[in-house]
């Protein structure tokens, strides 16, 4: 697996200005991570709102000790995620993450690429299939099942990954997430979880 995560300036998708600055990924088999890491994303000018500010604990100064060249980020994330041997998990890739890829390479020079989508595991999608109990039909499209989940609402049900953390009774360190490298690490303790909840 291939578990990744974006901070970013605010929540526009359809903006260049949403400059993300920082990615994190890490790489499993089974239930051990093998490889972490994590860039912060140098860009001249950020425009990082002020909720993005609160909501991330954004630090100036960490950020800007160690920022790094856009495009080194981008290639090292690619040479995972365009492998086809990776299954590609996040909470709330498909409705967030994978477009902020999409602005990356659009402020690196290039265009858009999103053919690994197929091999995409959204674990907020699963959240709302387990806990409003929608399972895979046999031969259904896992990808267009995501994404109907994706826009699934249900009064009272909570799927964010503060809430998953609670529901499973993972220990976690509320101060922390909104950090990338904090979220996937126990997004990925999530996943271990939904993986006995649903077959997908």
């Amino acid at each position: 697996y291939i578990l990744f995560d974006f901070e970013t300036c605010s929540l526009n998708l359809g903006s260049l200005e949403n400059k993300p600055w920082q990615l994190s990924f890490l790489i499993a088999r089974g239930k051990k991570i093998l490889e972490k890491h994590n860039y912060y994303i140098d860009w001249e000018v950020l425009p990082i709102s002020d909720e993005a500010r609160k909501i991330t604990g954004f630090n100036e100064k960490k950020y800007r000790k160690g920022a790094i060249s856009p495009l080194f980020a981008l290639k090292e994330f690619e040479r995972f995620i365009y492998d086809e041997k990776y299954k590609i998990v996040g909470h709330n890739i498909l409705g967030f993450d994978v477009y902020i890829h999409g602005i990356l390479r659009s402020l690196c020079g290039n265009g858009p690429d999103y053919s690994y989508l197929e091999r995409c595991i959204d674990t907020n999608c699963l959240a709302r299939a387990i806990k409003n109990q929608i399972k895979p039909q046999g031969g259904e499209d896992f990808l267009g099942w995501q994404y109907k989940l994706l826009h699934h609402r249900k009064r009272g049900v909570k799927t964010n990954l503060k809430q998953l953390l609670k529901d499973y009774s993972i220990d976690f360190e509320e101060k922390k997430l909104h950090d990338a490298l904090y979220d996937i690490e126990v997004n990925f303790k999530v996943f271990q979880k939904q993986l006995w909840d649903i077959e997908i």
